[in-house]
């Protein structure tokens, strides 16, 4: 006897483990990660995102490899840090010495 699989048939066993919790969003605990790895990889994939938490913390989040970025790089920095000298004033060293000579250690 032969079963077909089916995606609808697939994703309750994961899906029974997964709460929502407002802020976050659909999270699964590292012990039902761990042994519906292969399923919670088969839903991220198609595009889902899952949050993992360990004693009821967040930890980690599981989203698709071609998921957007979160965040979004400041792009004026390098045109910033360019404009910077490249050393005005004391090192740290030396202001370190200096505010152990100061206090006489």
């Amino acid at each position: 006897m032969t079963y077909e699989s089916s995606p609808e048939v697939a994703e309750p066993t994961v899906l029974r483990e997964v709460a929502v919790m407002p802020g976050i969003g659909e999270v699964i605990s590292i012990r039902s990660a761990k042994a519906h790895l292969s399923g919670l990889l088969d839903l991220v994939a198609r595009g889902r995102e899952f949050v993992i938490t360990s004693d009821g913390l967040p930890k980690a989040r599981v989203v698709p490899m071609d998921a957007p970025a979160r965040r979004k790089a400041f792009p004026g920095a390098a045109a910033h840090l360019r404009t910077m000298p490249m050393r005005a004033g004391p090192t740290g060293e030396e202001l370190v010495r200096a505010d152990r000579d100061g206090r006489g250690w």
